[in-house]
């Protein structure tokens, strides 16, 4: 490992508390990272702060130990049910895990009770918990947190706890908002005091975040953190120990080398993305059976009650592979994670720099690799660009077993893996088609029929964006798909009754002519007439707002766009002046269109 530091602990302007100094050295970070030895100070001199550091430069600590500190500078001690400190965070994962830091620096000190707010857990039992412990720290996620608010009626006015509250902080701010939790953000900070300090920290500043700083936070120092060895000009997003390649290879090869790649490292850690919750079923069961002698385990946004303990248990392995969505992407510090696996693509350029993050942490090194069709790889100058990411290229393996066959059988043996296949297909292209990058993830240009082999389908869905299409490279199964059993002998049982029900029902309907009660003449007049007026005024509303605003909005667009390809005008500027013709998020990289 190597050492990302800025001094030992003691070099702080403003010193520590012994025991938190004996805390830091028990968990063994004798020294300081560039972010806490630039946050810490001044949160400690009651400033806001509004930091942003790659992922990994260890931001937990910049606002955990902050936050004991001023807890413990308090004048008026804390009661059992004030709360000093809140900190939201957008995963249970991840509030869960700093939670557990937390923990760390509590428990030498008695006086302070910390509590831990997530979905998935009975919010009785989180109200009646309050009441008997307290909690003058609130580790929280931000739709618990409100919920929290709401439950005066079982004895709980969270609103008069929280006036004693001296530290907000809003821990990865960009997820929190791109996850839709601007309406419970908001909705809380109405209930906080406004005398307080405030962390917002992140590894990416947008510009909804930068809505959220001037809400928030007043008069806040940005901090602004870079990696050793990065030039000044640089913006680069990843750690700088973080090996990022990608391979080029096509759909029905793609899981191939996938399960090629895993069966030749055993040994080691792996996390691998996919698009959806449907694809980590599908090929999380797949991987079980098809990489032996490793622990293979399963999580996403759709587990309820399982996904902590599988957390948990994943954290605290040697070895393994972890198939997941981008639940995982944000935060969560796994430790000794050797490889990150995006068998999919993120659905925006900067969650590809959180799925990188999650290895090489803190001066450890790690390595990433992407797989790519051949028609996305114009994906690789789009992230050199627009997130300062260099990719190098990693050859085909050779001789990968093809797996695809075993896929295929399992799916004709238990309806189960059959179903989920289906369901996985038919996600990934939903997916697919909804990428922000749609200029390089376009859905028109996607080859079906080798996506449908990398599925091991037995047959082609039917789905809207496959309506009218012709799939020659494709052959399905000879066999009639509704024969299929499920291999769960109880679901089958049930699949069959329910079967006899629909052909019992069949059977009595045939030759009964469906009677469709009339509507009177006059209404269904009148009822067209207010359809085609409707219509009408909707078409004059559109041609209008062409005309008026849109056409000259879109050539201004235009010759911005040609000044730009011309090299007349800068990368910064351009996007500054789409930035004043109305656009709310504009990157000069999703403009290039062909040239990337």
């Amino acid at each position: 490992m190597e050492h990302v530091t800025e001094g030992s602990w003691e070099t702080l302007p403003v010193p520590l508390h012994p025991r938190v100094l004996g805390v830091l050295r028990d968990l063994g970070f004798p020294y300081m990272t560039p972010v806490q030895s630039a946050a810490i100070p001044l949160f400690l001199r009651n400033k806001d702060v509004a930091a942003e550091a790659v992922t990994g430069s260890g931001k937990t600590l910049a606002f955990v130990i902050p936050i004991l500190e001023i807890l413990l500078r308090r004048e008026e001690k804390l009661k059992k049910s004030q709360v000093g400190a809140i900190i939201i965070t957008p995963t249970r994962e991840l509030a869960i895990q700093i939670d557990e830091v937390l923990s760390h620096f509590t428990r030498p000190f008695p006086q302070f009770s910390q509590i831990l707010w997530i979905g998935g857990r009975n919010p009785g039992e989180d109200v009646a918990r309050f009441k008997q412990q307290g909690g003058n720290i609130v580790v929280a996620t931000p739709g618990r947190l409100e919920d929290m608010f709401r439950r005066q009626a079982e004895g709980l006015d969270l609103a008069s706890c929280v006036k004693s509250l001296d530290v907000l902080v809003l821990d990865e701010a960009d997820r929190l908002l791109d996850m839709g939790f601007e309406a419970s953000i908001n909705t809380i900070l109405e209930f906080l005091p406004k005398q307080r300090r405030t962390g917002l920290f992140s590894a990416t500043q947008t510009q909804e975040v930068e809505s959220l700083v001037r809400a928030g936070l007043r008069n806040p120092v940005r901090v602004s953190v870079r990696e050793k060895g990065v030039a000044a000009s640089s913006t680069q997003k990843t750690p700088s120990r973080l090996e990022n390649y990608y391979m080029v290879c096509k759909a029905d090869e793609k899981f191939n080398q996938l399960v090629h790649f895993l069966r030749n490292r055993k040994q080691e850690k792996h996390l691998v993305f996919f698009s959806t919750c449907a694809c980590v079923e599908y090929y999380g069961k797949a991987l079980e059976a098809l990489v032996k002698g490793t622990e293979v385990m399963c999580i996403h946004g759709k587990m309820k009650h399982k996904r902590d303990k599988i957390f948990t248990g994943f954290r605290g392995l040697q070895s393994g592979i972890l198939v997941c969505t981008d639940v995982m992407a944000r935060g969560v510090d796994i430790p000794e994670v050797d490889w990150v696996l995006q068998y999919d693509p993120p659905s925006n350029a900067s969650a590809f720099v959180h799925r990188c993050g999650r290895t090489a942490r803190i001066g450890h090194a790690g390595s990433a690799l992407v797989f790519l069709l051949p028609m996305e790889e114009s994906y690789v100058s789009f992230l050199a660009i627009n997130q300062k990411c260099p990719l190098q290229e990693m050859s085909l393996q050779e001789s990968a077993a093809d797996v695809l066959p075993r896929l295929r059988a399992r799916a004709l043996a238990d309806r189960a893996v059959f179903e989920k296949g289906v369901r996985a297909f038919v996600s990934h292209v939903q997916a697919y088609a909804k990428h922000e990058c749609s200029l390089i993830f376009r859905l028109k240009d996607l080859d079906f029929a080798a996506l449908a082999r990398g599925f091991a389908l037995l047959r082609m869905p039917k789905m809207p964006e496959l309506r009218g299409k012709q799939f020659p490279d494709f052959v399905p199964v000879d066999i009639n798909t509704d024969t299929i059993p499920f291999k769960d002998k109880v679901r089958e049982k049930q699949r069959q009754k329910l079967l006899e029900q629909q052909r019992k029902e069949k059977t009595e309907n045939e030759g009964r002519r469906k009677f469709i009660k009339n509507k009177a003449w006059s209404k269904q007049k009148a009822k067209k007439e207010k359809k085609k007026k409707m219509n009408e005024k909707r078409k004059r509303e559109e041609g209008s707002d062409i005309e008026d605003e849109d056409m000259e909005e879109l050539l201004n667009d235009t010759r911005l766009l040609k000044k730009f390809k011309k090299g007349k005008i800068t990368e910064e500027e351009f996007e500054k002046g789409l930035l004043k013709s109305g656009k709310k998020s504009v990157k000069a990289a999703d403009c290039g269109v062909t040239d990337l």
